[in-house]
């Protein structure tokens, strides 16, 4: 089991609530950005279990200009050197396939690091011929929904995906996974999940100014924000067990 997490604090919860791995991210409202050198440096220094950092420079779509992409090279360079153990990439060309090149210079420069194509996979124009393009890049994991808002919807994809991967790839479902949701999800012969397993926590601030935000017009809660649970966490690991 993956827990997606975005901070320190929510890694090591993620650990002591039994995930195997953590996704550590910034800014999961995008669906998640690179975090920063000293955020990746701790996790690392407190964890135990796997480390695996999203590489993705902004939020939006997946395709990048060249200094996008060089940004992600050197993050790659980085998340090596601070001890990660995988990193989490996707990229896509502008008509909704596999961006090969890149992809592939990716990969090379993250080695011996593992390698997961992220849910960019779930905004391609053809999933099949995706799957077969990361396979014949040496992707060790592909992540995804099924292309749809969440697992239990496109379910019927990533079970096809499972079949037609067999041992080649990974297929890791993640997206709107709920504790209850994992015995009809594992059914489909997936062998590993991603999850958040997030709860809102209030603020402690006492002093409240409600009148104003430091987001944009969409307004976010300034004084509760979403972490990692620990008991979400447990949840899963029963509900997996089984």
């Amino acid at each position: 089991m993956e827990v997606c997490v975005d901070s320190v604090e929510g890694a090591i919860t993620a650990q002591d609530g039994g995930a195997a791995r953590v996704e550590l991210c910034d800014n999961l409202f995008e669906g998640g950005t690179t975090p920063s050198a000293g955020t990746i440096a701790l996790t690392r220094h407190h964890l135990q279990i796997d480390l695996n950092v999203i590489i993705r420079p902004r939020g939006g779509d997946f395709c990048y200009s060249e200094i996008e992409f060089e940004v992600m090279r050197r993050d790659i360079e980085e998340a090596r050197r601070l001890g990660a153990n995988g990193v989490v990439i996707g990229l896509l060309t502008p008509d909704g396939s596999i961006d090969i090149d890149r992809t592939r210079v990716l990969i090379d420069l993250a080695r011996p690091l593992s390698v997961t194509f992220h849910r960019a996979f779930d905004v391609c124009r053809d999933p099949i011929a995706a799957l077969e393009t990361l396979i014949d890049l040496g992707v060790d994991r592909l992540l995804t929904s099924g292309q749809e808002a969440s697992v239990l919807e496109g379910l019927d994809l990533i079970s096809e995906l499972v079949r037609r991967a067999g041992d080649r790839i990974i297929i890791m479902p993640g997206g709107g996974i709920r504790e209850h949701h994992l015995p009809k999800i594992l059914a489909v012969g997936v062998k590993e999940i991603h999850v958040s397993a997030r709860s809102p926590v209030s603020s402690p601030m006492i002093h409240r100014n409600g009148r104003v935000s430091m987001g944009g017009e969409l307004r976010l809660p300034e004084y509760e924000r979403k972490t990692t649970d620990a008991a979400r966490v447990r949840a899963f690991v029963e509900n997996r067990d089984r």
